[in-house]
């Protein structure tokens, strides 16, 4: 009956949707809209460290930087979240705690997700009862492409009933797709599918490991399958590119993208997060040019 549900969904007009997101890539963004959407952008940025030489002072440096960005502007909105390894979930909940800013943690063997399910579980478990709030996994690209989506449906599930915290409130969980390893846009709406029905809070493009990664493709397409899922079922489930969204002109053409395909309802950090690890300082060159009238060089601001 899976399999059934997802064969039946319509081909993806793939010109269409080139089309589609080169006329949206023409809007522009006012001045005034531009600084509200800019702040807006930064609110939905998950500020992410995944490298093998982290420590738990870059951690602590980044928490900091997620609460507040610009230290010279004190009305710069904080982060949606920080995302690191699951081994560093306790040190970035310490330095967070209390304040509105999540923690998030690659947990199921990130990026590859190729461990045994019940290492992924433990992996889970561990990021969870450290105190993370939102898990982004990984699918079995694999499994998914061999065309055995009941297994890709299973484990979703399965890191779904571990998201359990003991304070009552599920960790919201984060589906990562790998869109650049799938073989095309009917993959994507497919998979997307899957993963709702599985019962994601969010699907994510990508681990930010692959390329291609975010392209405004990959997004509308991910963006029209969760409309049409939340006409189907009335849940609504967030969108999350990751990987290449670089530039201020990256972020506002995508909340550009949300805004003409599936409406304000998604234009919250609940729904729609930027995962980049660069983006966050070009927003805030862009916005004290807009505050000030002039750039602030790149190194007045912290690396992330």
């Amino acid at each position: 009956m899976l399999r059934a549900s997802l064969d039946a969904l319509p081909g993806v007009d793939e010109a269409g949707v080139h089309a589609r997101v080169a006329a949206l890539a023409t809007r522009s963004v006012k001045t005034s809209a531009k600084a509200r959407a800019i702040d807006l952008a930064v609110r939905m940025v998950d500020l992410t460290t995944l490298e093998g030489a982290d420590t738990p002072g870059k951690v602590r440096a980044l928490a900091a930087k997620a609460l507040r960005p610009d230290a010279s502007a004190p009305d710069v909105p904080p982060v949606a979240a920080v995302c690191v390894y699951p081994d560093l979930v306790p040190v970035a909940v310490r330095a967070l705690r209390g304040s509105t800013v999540g923690v998030a943690s690659v947990a199921t063997s990130f990026p590859a997700g190729r461990a045994p399910l019940e290492a992924r579980l433990a992996d889970t478990r561990a990021a969870v009862a450290s105190g993370a709030t939102e898990i982004d996994m990984v699918i079995d690209r694999g499994a998914f492409l061999t065309g055995d989506y009941r297994k890709v449906y299973d484990e979703i599930v399965a890191v779904r009933e571990v998201c359990a915290r003991s304070d009552g409130e599920p960790a919201h969980l984060k589906v990562i797709l790998e869109t650049g390893e799938l073989a095309g846009h009917d993959d994507v709406r497919r998979a997307s599918w899957l993963a709702m029905h599985a019962g994601a809070d969010f699907i994510k493009t990508s681990t930010g490991k692959v390329s291609p990664a975010a392209t405004p493709d990959v997004t509308l397409v991910m963006l029209q399958a969760v409309r049409d899922f939340r006409a189907a079922t009335g849940r609504q489930v967030g969108v999350k590119p990751a990987g290449g969204i670089r530039t201020t002109k990256d972020a506002l053409r995508n909340l550009v993208l949300v805004e003409e395909t599936v409406g304000a309802d998604w234009l919250d950090p609940r729904f729609f997060r930027l995962g980049a690890s660069s983006l966050l300082n070009d927003l805030l060159m862009q916005r004290a040019k807009l505050t000030t009238g002039t750039y602030s060089g790149p190194d007045h601001y912290s690396a992330d």
